[in-house]
């Protein structure tokens, strides 16, 4: 008999046909339950039936999450483009706005397992003063099953890799208007994607349904808003005191992450231009006095656009 660990788990992402090594931390999850329908079964003639019965039809849409340490190289840069980039479909003449969609393979040393249809929900960046830079990834996908065990072909062209893996230590270079932003202690980036998935179940399928492998399980979904928001926190010095009660709807925001040992001027492993955004600021008290700026962008749709360097 033999275990998974999840410190020996592979994970994969097969995209337009080509397949891609994804090395995550030890933060990786998926799952997927089943919706449980439960009705009465006590009667007027026999109050003794207490407990409900059930009847279980349709699977809930699947779910995973997992961290990406971003590296020199950017072996891993496909996860970038598809957090950011969407696409268009037609239907019916109606053009729809689509997240683009992966099959995720998670191996293990004994089972290979699929998540089918996976769209990225969230993403979020940590811009920490010397800290490795990674993405934490959330997302969903229609249906998890387990094609096969460890020795299973995960279909695809495979995508040579680098002969090397070098984590990357970032620190933040912000810009926010004409505002001081020195004695940055640290900065967050969210890119949230919402979807709702469109109704599945049909009575007569429902009535076919014996077991998992002939479930109801979701198919399509429509995209909903999409929100780049996030928080820069700063030391606050006498340089800076005047922005603690500070806003703005219409600001123009940068964040790069910069190599550590490299210039502040440096164009950055990692760039963002966020613009136009809004932002509040606020105080922090504490045995040191922060302020924080909650920022959000006001034109979301041409998210792949505002990361200006990455590739």
């Amino acid at each position: 008999m033999s275990h998974s660990f999840l410190r020996e788990s592979k994970l994969y992402i097969v995209y337009g046909g080509n397949k891609y090594r994804i090395y995550t931390t030890t933060a990786i999850s998926f799952s997927q339950t089943f919706a449980e329908d439960s009705y009465p079964v006590k009667t007027l003639h026999d109050q003794s039936k207490m407990f409900e019965g059930t009847t279980i039809t349709k699977a809930n849409p699947a779910s995973f999450s997992f961290t990406v340490p971003l590296t020199i190289e950017k072996d891993e840069s496909i996860v970038i483009d598809l957090l950011s980039d969407i696409v268009a479909t037609a239907d019916s003449g109606i053009t729809d706005q689509q997240l683009k969609s992966f099959d995720m393979y998670v191996q293990t040393g004994s089972s290979t397992f699929k998540l089918e249809s996976a769209v990225i929900t969230s993403a979020n960046f940590a811009f920490n003063p010397n800290s490795q830079f990674v993405v934490a990834l959330e997302g969903q996908g229609t249906k998890l099953t387990r094609p096969g065990d460890e020795s299973y072909s995960i279909p695809g062209s495979a995508q040579s890799e680098s002969s090397t893996r070098t984590p990357l230590m970032i620190y933040p270079v912000i810009t926010v208007d004409s505002l001081s932003m020195n004695s940055i202690l640290s900065a967050t980036l969210q890119i949230q994607n919402s979807i709702e998935w469109t109704p599945f179940e049909t009575l007569q399928t429902s009535l076919s349904v014996t077991n998992s492998s002939n479930s109801m399980f979701p198919g399509t979904y429509t995209m909903g808003n999409r929100i780049l928001s996030g928080e820069i926190q700063q030391y606050q010095t006498d340089s800076n005191i005047t922005q603690f009660d500070d806003f703005n709807t219409s600001s123009n925001i940068t964040i790069k992450a910069v190599q550590v040992g490299k210039a502040s001027s440096d164009s950055g492993f990692f760039s963002i231009n966020v613009n136009p955004a809004m932002y509040t600021a606020r105080m922090d008290t504490g045995d040191i006095y922060t302020q924080s700026y909650d920022y959000r962008s006001t034109d979301n749709t041409a998210l792949g656009t505002r990361i200006t360097q990455y590739s």
